[in-house]
């Protein structure tokens, strides 16, 4: 076989392998969560909302609103338009302790995998945790998770595809979405991230006759 040959099948080689490299990773960062074991607790919580709007479901939302009837419409056509699925799991239970710490760290684990990024936070003793995770290649956010953790409730929102986060807020109580203040959170988020670049290119120093 000549040197010709050789480079080429290496080549060949090489660029399958990368492939398959890329397709692994594209797996290992799926932005949709898998919640199916958290079902368990349909039978102990007191109310459970469980929804799911897959693509199809979605082009039929955005066939039905009419962008020129109202601008909200027309907010909600343009933030559906790519979005590929929209999923919410959430259990309310009469009693505290119906679910434990680990069943909440399997999610958890989850957020805490390649590509996933918090925004926006809560710790409380007597409230519970609530989490906004994006996951993001670069500028584009390809998936975002909602996850609180109450004492008698325990709430998964997982939006599937781009998002405009700026106008996610427009989605809270459609399609089954518990109002949750993301406007806020979100809002948040940009203010913290605005003052870290501020801070990192040196901004809003004093002078030194100000010192």
């Amino acid at each position: 076989m000549s040197s010709f040959h050789r480079t080429l099948l290496r080549t060949i080689w090489i660029c399958l392998i990368a492939s398959l490299l890329a397709v692994v990773n594209a797996k290992a960062q799926n932005p949709k969560l898998e919640v199916s074991h958290l079902d368990k607790f349909a039978d102990k919580a007191d109310k459970v909302i469980d929804v799911n709007v897959e693509r199809n479901i979605i082009q039929l939302a955005i066939s039905a609103l009419n962008d020129k009837r109202s601008k909200d419409e027309a907010k909600i056509k343009e933030l559906l338009a790519p979005i590929k699925g929209i999923f919410v799991k959430r259990f309310q239970f009469e009693n505290e302790g119906e679910y434990t710490a680990a069943d909440a760290d399997s999610i958890r684990s989850q957020l805490n995998g390649p590509g996933w990024q918090k925004i926006a936070g809560v710790r409380s003793k007597k409230q519970g945790s609530f989490d906004v995770v994006i996951m993001s290649e670069g500028s584009v956010i390809h998936g975002l998770a909602v996850f609180a953790a109450e004492p008698k409730a325990l709430t998964i929102v997982n939006i599937v595809g781009p998002i405009d986060l700026a106008k996610l807020a427009e989605l809270e109580g459609r399609f089954g979405i518990p109002r949750f203040g993301l406007e806020q959170a979100t809002a948040s988020s940009d203010d913290d991230k605005d003052k870290h670049e501020k801070d990192s290119k040196g901004g809003d120093k004093k002078p030194p006759e100000d010192r």
